[in-house]
């Protein structure tokens, strides 16, 4: 018998019996589409996750830390430590930051915010990307009193309402304690001078929307301190090799006290995290699609019992027992196919109600609360994603249900292929 006339016998049974033939397929039907939901959703948020990451950083940089987590280690950075890092082969540039958390009165509010004493010449270019001014210009040798403000500290809300433009005044304070171990407010009057154009990325060390940047020179002053909370170290070009090297000679230098951290193993470390949220995801899925194909293997050997003489006489007519177990198999293929097809563009279609709907809702909400009087800033804003069908996962949806499918169809199709044709003719 043709492959076509199995194919097209097998076809036609399914047609007799549409409304089981329809609840075995859906069952296909939901666990690919939960396949293809998740991991679409899941590759495109992995894409949107990098990309962020990207925008803030520079992959030829490194940053380094005191060793340990904040509060763990009593070794400390100073701004001088820069010129220890300078002297070390394929370093370029370091840039040291000192960062506190203030009050920033821009106009008749108050806003408690991240301030950064950075050297607005190095800074530049190192982050020469990011660290760009949409508004107004960053001085290469500031005065005493210039503030580079963050898009979203300018636009807090992103619906037009500033609060920080170019040429504002604006006060910084803070509360520190004194050698003699009492407390005091300590006011930095300045001005805007600059608003950097939208990263829209996370910050590790680079530019940041929500960030509030005052030269380094008089950021030690105001602080009361020359400590960094971190040292940017910009380097030759960003071959492993040579970060590598470079990150063991700073160790070395600070006697293993600091922490060096590259931007290319956090991007890597990002990606392996995701690839075992997408292998998790997929499991999950995928104990769906197992109970699809046990549903699968229920409703063949329930058609089994009910075509008993069917098969019968058609064996007594002299149709082979091979034949008969393709037959029982070329129907699971096409219901197999039937549900691939239909969960894949099922679950293309979810993915992007949840990417549109559930994350812009989750976004709109984030985004709408903005900044409050007196609170911190610490929205960013909402995140796009796209969901992203990877050739991968189509085919291995196809494969997989088309797997399931007929791997459950085996034992009802090899019993039916066994039957006698006396005794499935006197089957009641």
């Amino acid at each position: 018998m043709k492959a076509s006339d199995i194919f097209s016998y097998a076809f036609s049974a399914i047609r007799l019996r549409k409304l089981r033939a329809g609840l075995t397929t859906l069952g296909v039907v939901i666990g690919i589409a939960a396949i293809v939901a998740l991991l679409s959703l899941g590759q495109g948020f992995q894409d949107a996750i990098t990309a962020q990451f990207q925008k803030g950083f520079a992959t030829n940089t490194l940053i380094v830390s005191p060793r340990g987590f904040q509060g763990e280690s009593s070794y400390q950075l100073f701004v001088n430590d820069t010129q220890t890092i300078e002297g070390i082969e394929n370093v370029t540039s370091a840039v040291p930051i000192i960062q506190k958390t203030v009050y920033a009165k821009l106009g008749e509010r108050t806003f408690l915010v991240n301030v950064a004493g950075v050297n607005f010449s190095k800074y530049s270019s190192v982050f020469s990307s990011t660290f760009v001014a949409a508004s107004g210009n960053i001085p290469p040798n500031p005065e005493n009193g210039s503030i580079v403000v963050g898009a979203r500290i300018h636009d807090p809300w992103q619906n037009g309402t500033t609060l920080a433009n170019v040429g504002d005044s604006a006060e910084l304070n803070l509360t520190k304690v004194g050698s003699d171990f009492k407390r005091y407010n300590a006011t930095w009057p300045g001005q805007v001078v600059a608003v950097l154009d939208e990263v829209g990325g996370f910050s590790l060390g680079g530019p940041s929307d929500l960030g509030v940047y005052i030269p380094i020179q008089y950021a030690e002053s105001f602080f009361g301190s020359s400590e960094v909370s971190s040292i940017i170290v910009q380097l030759r070009n960003s071959e492993d090799a040579t970060i590598q090297s470079t990150s063991d000679a700073i160790r070395s230098a600070f006697g293993g006290q600091v922490s060096v951290t590259s931007s290319t193993a956090i991007l890597g470390t990002i990606e392996t995290i995701f690839s075992f949220i997408e292998l998790f995801l997929a499991g999950i899925a995928g104990i769906s699609l197992l109970v699809a194909g046990i549903g699968i293997m229920n409703i063949m050997i329930v058609s089994l019992m009910e075509r008993t003489r069917e098969i019968g006489i058609l064996k007594a007519l002299g149709m082979k027992g091979r034949t008969v177990l393709l037959i029982f198999l070329g129907e699971a293929i096409i219901i197999g196919l039937l549900g691939a097809a239909i969960g894949i563009g099922l679950g293309l279609g979810l993915a992007e109600v949840v990417a549109r709907v559930g994350f812009a809702a989750m976004g709109g909400q984030a985004g709408g609360a903005g900044i409050r009087p007196g609170a911190a800033v610490n929205q960013a804003g909402s995140l796009t994603i796209s969901p992203v069908l990877t050739p991968s996962v189509l085919v291995g949806a196809f494969a997989f249900g088309l797997m399931v499918s007929i791997v459950f169809a085996l034992y009802p199709a090899w019993r039916a292929s066994k039957l006698k044709p006396v005794d499935a003719l006197r089957y009641e």
